[in-house]
């Protein structure tokens, strides 16, 4: 009776310690021949007896006396109970493996919650290949020493909120490379918008150099600056996975999430909610060592949902509908899956507004349209403005940090400078966006870029331009003025009148370097490998160096026609006499060329090899 009773608490005690790290060399069961053992091993085998006994009477009174408060209870002796219960040894496991009921951190979401929060991202009637997409890219950093710095995108859709958080890390990466090598304790430690001076800072372009941990912590402190903005400020709500945990010098074991996830398809709600766990912090500090130790989650393949989740969560779900103009619409869209305006601009702004104007747009009748409110961290080009499809307004155009998410019609990349004084306005820059923003805030078209004639008046007020009547009349006589009409007349106003004509014909001269970045595994023949065969191009996200040249008063149509303008006296030369502004290189052209000319009007781009790709 007692050997049985001495195997029962055997029993209990190795089904107790299903999810605890294995010892070392415990491989295999104790046999009846085995040598006797030494006082140590029967001290503690008689101290884990004593446990499980202890265990098995506790175990005992529950089911005698059942309470509500253990319903969420993570007590070992779970996987005991229902395997009493009928339940069968996998669906045991599976528990085990998710952390359903043991070893867990977090909250669950409610069904309500997590059946509002499946909809309002992927809708009612999503595809397998969206839902396949958007739960197999993980946050990982390229392997590639050149392209060491960046995210790789190997799923189509998920690009709009890899982008976004790597404009972010590329922030403290490039500019605050000190403050990140640091281990720091307490929320005053840890670096937020505006924390840094802009001055004069040129970064350096030695991505090589990079250690996993500077990566880390430069990606930890992007997610936390993102969702205390998208909270607010106030809070940080992280979404993690629902897994048992073995803690390794403080992260979490890659393999463990790995395995877990093997075999799971996010197909409804409920598959969602089943791996979900929600944690709410409002010190900065906690949420940092949260993300550190849930970095295994975010980098396993369901990572950046996981993120997207975090940062709907920090903002609210009905504060993220209050933002948007249409809210019956799936923030990702059909029929290729790709991340909505909305998500980028949540990530960058920390509000799902739809638009990338600034401020908002009445359109009368108690009707109106929502852009950015607020100037940003990290901007955001697109291509859609060169086609005249939307207008961005100067908070995203002009970010605090010269780096910007780069849209296209179907992916999201980026642009960064090394040299905060990329943004430096020379003299005919900081007037036209002094004029531009007296303009624009007068546009009340959908970036369409005219204005009647009463607010441009205001304009000619705000800006101290004065207009000889014949000119006044003409761009007035249609009862609207546009944008490119208006700024002809300028460039050819004296600038004594507030306009931009200048005898020397030198009004600054622009030339600096812009890199871009595309997450995307494509080939490259840049980083090719020579072969017996040839040349064998790599498949690697691609990173290229531009040298954007802006002239300092060439218009397209001078530049179309080859037109050279001499200067007068008064130029920048210091020897006084005059000087010939010569024709910019032959320029080569890409999609990429008519985004950066969004922001920097006449600007010229040259690279090497391969041409920069946006999609």
């Amino acid at each position: 009776m007692a050997d049985q009773e001495e195997d029962e608490l055997k029993m209990a005690l190795r089904m107790s310690m299903q999810n605890s790290p294995p010892e070392p060399k415990r491989s295999k069961p104790r046999d009846a021949g085995a040598p006797a053992a030494s006082p140590e091993d029967s001290r503690r085998i008689q101290r884990e007896l004593m446990a499980a006994a202890a265990e098995k009477r506790m175990h005992a009174t529950r089911i005698a006396s059942p309470s509500p408060s253990l319903s969420h209870s993570s007590s070992p002796s779970k996987a005991t109970i229902d395997r009493s219960s009928g339940k069968s040894a996998d669906f045991v496991r599976k528990e085990v493996d998710f952390g359903a009921k043991e070893g867990s951190s977090g909250q669950e979401l409610s069904s309500e919650e997590v059946n509002q929060l499946f909809s309002m991202v992927f809708g009612s009637g999503v595809s397998k290949d969206i839902l396949a997409q958007w739960s197999n890219q993980g946050i990982r950093f390229s392997p590639d020493p050149e392209t060491s710095m960046g995210l790789v995108q190997h799923e189509g859709g998920p690009c709009g909120v890899l982008a976004t958080l790597q404009a972010f890390v590329l922030k403290y990466l490039l500019f605050f490379p000190n403050e990140i090598g640091k281990v720091t304790s307490n929320a005053s430690q840890n670096l937020g918008p505006g924390r840094l001076s802009i001055g004069q800072y040129a970064a350096s372009d030695n991505f090589g150099s990079l250690t996993e941990d500077t990566k880390a912590r430069a990606l930890v402190k992007s997610m936390g600056e993102i969702l205390f903005m998208c909270g607010d400020n106030k809070r940080a709500v992280i979404a993690t996975l629902n897994v048992v945990r073995l803690d390794t010098k403080g992260f979490a074991n890659n393999e463990i999430v790995a395995k877990s996830l093997e075999g799971l398809s996010i197909e409804s709600a409920f598959d969602l909610q089943k791996i979900l766990r929600i944690d709410t912090h409002t010190s900065h500090a906690s949420a940092s060592q949260k993300l550190h130790k849930a970095l295994p989650d975010f980098q396993s393949r369901m990572g950046a949902l996981l993120f997207l989740i975090s940062a709907l969560l920090s903002r609210g779900l009905d504060s993220i509908q209050a933002d948007r103009d249409d809210p019956s619409l799936p923030l990702v869209t059909a029929p290729f899956g790709h991340a909505s305006q909305e998500i980028v601009n949540l990530l960058l702004c920390g509000q799902a507004v739809p638009n990338v104007f600034d401020g908002r747009m009445d359109l009368g009748g108690g009707m109106f349209l929502k852009g950015v409110f607020t100037s940003v961290e990290v901007g955001f080009l697109t291509l859609l403005e060169s086609l005249n499809f939307c207008k961005v307004g100067q908070h995203l155009k002009c970010p605090k940090w010269p780096i910007w998410v780069v849209g296209s019609e179907s992916h999201y990349t980026v642009l960064f400078a090394l040299d905060t004084t990329a943004q430096d306005e020379n003299e005919l820059e900081e007037r036209e966006s002094q004029i531009r923003r007296a303009f624009d805030a007068q546009d009340q078209s959908g970036g369409g870029g005219f204005i009647s004639v009463e607010g441009f008046h205001q304009v000619l007020r705000e800006a101290g331009i004065r207009l000889p009547s014949e000119k006044l009349d003409h761009l007035c006589s249609t009862g609207f003025i546009v944008w490119s009409e208006f700024w002809q007349v300028i460039l050819n106003l004296d600038k004594s009148l507030g306009g931009l004509k200048d005898s020397s014909g030198l009004m600054g001269k622009k030339v600096f370097d812009l890199y871009h970045f595309n997450g995307i595994a494509k080939s490259d023949l840049n980083g090719s490998h020579t072969t017996y065969g040839g040349e064998t191009p790599v498949q690697r996200p691609r990173l290229t160096k531009l040298r954007v040249s802006v002239p300092p008063r060439w218009t397209p149509e001078e530049f179309m026609a080859d037109v050279v303008v001499t200067s007068g006296p008064g130029g920048n030369e210091s020897s006084g006499k005059d000087t010939e502004v010569t024709k910019p290189e032959p320029a080569q052209h890409a999609p990429l060329v008519d985004c950066i000319r969004t922001r920097w009007s006449r600007a010229v781009c040259n690279w090497a090899g391969d041409p920069p790709s946006i999609v």
